[in-house]
């Protein structure tokens, strides 16, 4: 033995390290070595993290690759539709590919430890994988069923598949007891590390067929389907989404076409399905703070996603002109712009309504200001700040009316809104309201304003006014409708006919009327408008018909174009391959890959603390260079070494703090390579339609795990054994324990599942559903994961007895 040697076993748990420590640290304190030990396990998981979201690009540019096929135009059966067909069979990918991507640290840690153990069964890769297993399962399903928004639910699509990978879920863990307890007690012979190994292609194949239906419906007609919905699919939700944004956004102030592209980007992403892949990769850079490839969006853009959200839900009998016109600030204005009231009523009441952000408080001011009505003699003036509570919309003022018993011709004054620049709201349309002191004893005569309105196409709505005159006493209403004249009701304009109502005092009030916006370029058309009948005493005047014309809005063209344009852009911000050495240079020096404008500060915080990893890793080559298999080798080496090295990491802190290698195994490896995984289903649940991109990849997951992690390296162990003539050792002990443990715990899981997918007090769905019981179910799980671990902790250190 050299000197080295002698020095480095000379302190404790230096034997517990194959490449580490790197130097003698037998002078330094048990309680310093921990530290540094515990803090460079859980920097070498960021690590892991940050080569594995290079993995998984690879993984993601290997199997989105594509052919072209022509198939039958259904509509036409002398022509024919090409459209671009993955290579890769999705079922296929997520258990071959995608799942090594998700899992490669654990099975590597498994046959690295083989190698590097003189070819025994180590503590830390089977039990790694048995708590990575549990946790998977157990915790990361329950989250998933609680992060499901209220009164909604997530129910599994490709149920035939699920219940195949659920079921060799759990046989895999029931086949290692058969193993190690009944067939060959703590041994491992060289045909059942065969058979395991085997089982993996085996459901690879399994799998494969029942997502093909090859029982029920011909694979050809199933892709035809397919086929088409996506030809068919294909680029419109992007011009949907650029034209919502656009038509409800474009005259909104201060915003730019650069805030509405990426809204509209936004949008797009949000309403896009993604695979495992994406949501894992993106749960990684959420960790790292690197390039995220969900767009974000701005506080200011954020209240207009708001805005947006609120105006596409405003029913046909809700006023349109509710859509803020201030941008990210609150719209004040009057509620009409003209109202009447008579002497002897003393008082008149006016109201003030707020639109768009009504999260913040608001101050702003009122004041009267004089017409032919004078102050003090006709009326008490005013002049104070008012104030709009946080969520309050509306507010009603009451001004004084003096009652001087002399005849006098109808009067009016004015009331005047007005707001500081540093508040955050704007004045609208209709800052001053006209007062009219008369003598309405009569209900009034109902008439438009104007025999013709003109409105651009783009506006979205078409706002007519109707005049009462000669009184304004009581409340009355007025019917009207539409007649087509060149535009059509229906589809040049939605709504045709209503009932129009005027309060006590009201004076002025407005039709308004949808116009669609169909982007078909067609020229100027016409309707007309025209009052009915009437209820409470009120008559129609003699303008009882208009004319409304739409004008085509000439230069919406440009503008939806250069929208669209900018839109593609933030999408392209979002795709995983990068194109050059450079640009992945230029994403792992600036933090969030260089998009610092939406950089939280958490993001400065982890970049700081990854900046080593992610200069590092950005020399590994590009996933656009050979179809990303040179980047998919690469990038497994790179991980191979990293989890070397934190199996060093965690047996040395382990056996520093007391913790037996099976005990750091299910706890601090199992959750440290586990958690980017919960981050991604979480996100997976709540924003797919379905439940199988968030748990429907983790029983095939904790399978894979098995069949490769543990399968592999008992078949080289079990080789080099019996070349030897002897039989490779696998010691039963607390694995057998824990893996019976999770079993039971994974059995219950199932049927838990199972009930909610098929009984109306669960929702009929995995995910959601009721409150309560979605919260119970979440929390249950979760329960199971805490017993699993605190019981196989406990039988390590032999406080269980007799089992």
């Amino acid at each position: 033995m050299s000197c080295t040697d002698q020095v480095l076993n000379s302190y404790e748990c230096a034997e517990k390290g194959t490449l580490l420590p790197l130097v003698s640290e037998y002078t330094w304190p048990k309680e310093g070595r921990a530290t540094l030990y515990i803090i460079g396990l859980l920097w070498f998981f960021l690590g892991v993290s940050i080569i594995a979201d290079i993995f998984m690009q690879a993984i993601e540019m290997i199997t989105s690759r594509t052919r072209v096929v022509r198939i039958p135009d259904p509509d036409n059966e002398h022509e024919y539709i090409e459209i671009d067909v993955k290579l890769w069979n999705g079922t296929v990918a997520n258990l071959t590919l995608m799942a090594l991507g998700s899992s490669a640290p654990e099975i590597l840690l498994s046959i690295l430890e083989v190698f590097f153990n003189g070819y025994m069964s180590g503590p830390l890769g089977p039990s790694t994988i048995v708590g990575s297993a549990a946790f998977n399962f157990l915790c990361i399903t329950g989250v998933c069923i609680m992060a499901i928004p209220t009164n909604e639910t997530r129910r599994i699509q490709n149920i035939k598949v699920f219940a195949l990978t659920a079921f060799f879920s759990i046989f895999a863990y029931l086949w290692l007891i058969i193993i190690l307890v009944a067939i060959t007690p703590d041994y491992v012979d060289l045909w059942e590390a065969i058979v395991t190994l085997l089982m993996f292609p085996i459901l690879v194949v399994l799998a494969y067929i029942l997502d093909k239906n090859f029982c029920g419906k011909p694979e050809d007609q199933m892709a035809e389907k397919l086929a088409l919905d996506g030809e068919k699919n294909d680029g419109e939700s992007e011009k949907n989404a650029v034209l919502k944004v656009l038509k409800r956004l474009r005259h909104e102030r201060d915003v730019t076409e650069d805030d509405m592209a990426r809204i509209a980007a936004f949008i797009m992403a949000d309403e896009q399905s993604h695979d495992r892949g994406w949501y894992r990769i993106n749960a990684t850079r959420e960790l790292t703070g690197g390039a995220k490839l969900a767009p974000k969006l701005t506080t200011k853009t954020e209240e207009l996603m708001e805005l947006l959200i609120k105006s596409e839900g405003l029913g046909s009998t809700e006023s349109l002109s509710k859509i803020s016109e201030g941008g990210t600030k609150a719209v004040i204005e009057f509620a009409s712009p003209v109202t009447a009231c008579s002497e002897r009523d003393g008082v008149v009441r006016i109201y003030i309504m707020r639109h768009g952000n009504q999260k913040k408080r608001v101050l702003f001011r009122l004041e009267t200001v004089d017409g032919t009505a004078c102050a003090n003699t006709d009326y008490v003036p005013r002049k104070e700040t008012l104030v709009f509570e946080a969520n309050e919309s509306s507010k009603c003022v009451d001004i004084e009316i003096v009652d001087d018993n002399e005849w006098e011709p109808d009067e009016v004054f004015f009331v005047r809104l007005s707001v500081e620049p540093d508040q955050p709201a704007v004045i609208g349309t209709k800052a001053i309201t006209q007062i009219i002191i008369q003598d309405d004893d009569e209900p009034g005569t109902l008439t438009f304003s104007n025999p013709s309105f003109l409105f651009k196409e783009s506006v979205g709505v078409a706002t007519v006014t109707v005049v009462r005159r000669n009184g304004s006493d009581g409340t009355v209403s007025v019917k009207w409708e539409t007649k087509d004249i060149t535009a059509v009701g229906g589809m040049d304009y939605l709504d045709t006919q209503g009932v129009l109502v005027f309060d006590h005092g009201e004076t002025e009030k407005s039709i308004e009327i949808r116009i669609k916006d169909d982007q078909e370029f067609e020229k100027d058309e016409n309707f007309e408008v025209s009052l009915k009948e009437t209820t409470g005493g009120a008559l129609v005047g003699k303008l009882n018909r208009c004319v409304v014309s739409i004008l085509n809005d000439d230069d919406f063209k440009g503008v939806y174009s250069r929208m669209l344009n900018l839109t593609n852009t933030n999408l392209d911000m979002m795709k995983l391959k990068k194109a050059s050495w450079g640009k992945q240079f230029h994403e792992a020096f600036n933090v969030n890959g260089g998009d610092v404008d939406n950089a939280r500060p958490i993001d400065y915080l982890m970049h700081f603390l990854t900046f080593v990893w992610k200069v590092l890793f950005a020399f590994v080559p590009p996933p656009s260079i050979m179809g990303g298999w040179l980047c998919f080798f690469v990038s497994l080496v790179m991980i191979g070494i990293m989890t070397a090295l934190i199996s060093d990491l965690a047996s040395i802190f382990g056996c520093l703090v007391g913790l037996r290698d099976p005990v750091t195994a299910i706890t601090f490896v199992a959750l440290g390579t586990s958690l980017p995984d919960l981050f991604a289903s979480k996100k997976a649940a709540v924003q797919e339609r379905h439940a199988d991109v968030a748990i429907g990849n983790v029983t095939g997951s904790n399978s894979v795990n098995v069949f490769l992690g543990l399968g592999l390296s008992w078949v080289i162990a079990s080789i080099y054994w019996t070349a030897q003539g002897k039989t490779f050792y696998v010691p039963a002990g607390s694995l057998t324990f824990s893996v019976a443990l999770y079993t039971i715990f994974s059995v219950a899981g199932m049927a838990l599942l199972l009930m909610r997918r098929n009984m109306k007090l669960f929702g009929m769905a995995e995910l959601g559903g009721p409150t309560g019981l979605k919260m119970f179910s979440g929390v249950l799980l979760i329960f199971f994961w805490f017993l699993y671990f605190i019981l196989s902790s406990l039988e390590v250190y032999e406080h269980i007895e007799g089992f």
